[in-house]
């Protein structure tokens, strides 16, 4: 095995790559590890309202980013348009099912979205009924 290598870097030199060889000489690229990136490191609950269809992109792109959880306010929305309104929140939905995340009414008017490291309390409604 030791003549095996011995011949292969004999091989190498002859072909003019040996280790002397100033055409292979390690480039390396520094790197600035004094800039980072700001990490919050703390959960953000930011309220929105929607108003219109295109008021739902703040809302998308703040789910994207992974810290906030969204408390959206439906009803200027509701009151204008319904079509609108569910387009508005059947994409809501898509993102969030993305994500992993959550998403839920309570009351009316207002929307909890969450990303995926968050999970929205249901209530498990018992049958009261007697038979």
């Amino acid at each position: 095995m030791k003549k095996f290598f011995g011949s292969l870097k004999d091989k190498v030199k002859s072909w003019g790559f040996d280790d002397d060889s100033e055409e292979f000489e390690e480039e390396y690229l520094e790197l600035d590890t004094n800039i980072k990136k700001p990490v919050s490191s703390k959960v953000i609950v930011r309220p929105f309202v929607l108003e219109d269809f295109s008021d739902v992109k703040p809302v998308l792109d703040s789910l994207r980013e992974g810290y906030t959880i969204c408390l959206v306010n439906i009803r200027p929305l509701k009151d204008k348009d319904l079509v609108e309104l569910k387009r508005a929140i059947n994409k809501l939905k898509k993102t969030t099912d993305a994500s992993s995340g959550d998403i839920a009414g309570f009351g009316d008017d207002y929307l909890v979205v969450t990303p995926g490291f968050a999970e929205i309390y249901r209530s498990k409604e018992e049958d009261s009924s007697e038979v």
